[in-house]
């Protein structure tokens, strides 16, 4: 959910959700090793896996970038979360959808 209706400043402040860098983690693809969920950055496109997955990338890229707002790259998911604002919200789309 963007624009005014937005859930906390972080999501409101994305002008459009970027689309996803990659199909699969990132850093995972790159050392060989597996994830559990994907999780991608809605203001860059970083695609990392979830807290679940050994690496916990997406949580990292949000730690060294200081991008908040991410959303859920499963299929049939809609829901984003703002790791500032420890707030979880719906979409209204299903980011996936945009993977090339």
């Amino acid at each position: 959910m963007l624009g005014p209706d937005a859930p906390c400043a972080h999501v409101a402040a994305l002008a459009a959700p970027a689309d996803p860098r990659a199909r699969g983690c990132e850093e995972c693809l790159a050392a060989g090793t597996r994830w559990v969920h994907l999780r991608e950055c809605l203001e860059c496109g970083h695609v990392g896996c979830c807290d679940s997955s050994q690496g916990k990338h997406a949580t990292a890229h949000y730690r060294a970038s200081g991008h908040a707002v991410m959303g859920s790259l499963e299929p049939g998911e809609t829901w984003g979360w703002c790791y500032a604002d420890r707030l979880d919200f719906d979409l209204g789309y299903e980011p996936r959808a945009r993977l090339a």
